[in-house]
């Protein structure tokens, strides 16, 4: 589908892909996009993950050195004039 005909239709070009199509759209004969469904989900697959995958208490101290070793190794590289 072109990108001018997506362009003119796309409240049917949407309800197409709300109902499984994926739409190609081209622009002066070459492939410009894809437009397609969304995946469906509810949360559950990231409820899973995160409940399979406990916090890290020690990342607030990782992140405050990672980024005190890069203020070390950039003081002094940039000036507030």
């Amino acid at each position: 589908m072109t990108a001018t005909e997506v362009a003119r239709n796309f409240a049917s070009v949407l309800d197409r892909a709300e109902h499984g199509e994926t739409i190609v759209i081209t622009r002066g004969g070459r492939r410009l996009a894809t437009l397609s469904p969304a995946p469906a989900g509810n949360g559950a697959a990231i409820k899973e993950f995160l409940a399979e995958h406990p916090v890290d208490e020690d990342f607030p101290d990782d992140v405050a050195a990672a980024r005190e070793s890069i203020t070390d190794e950039m003081s002094g590289a940039w000036h507030d004039d």
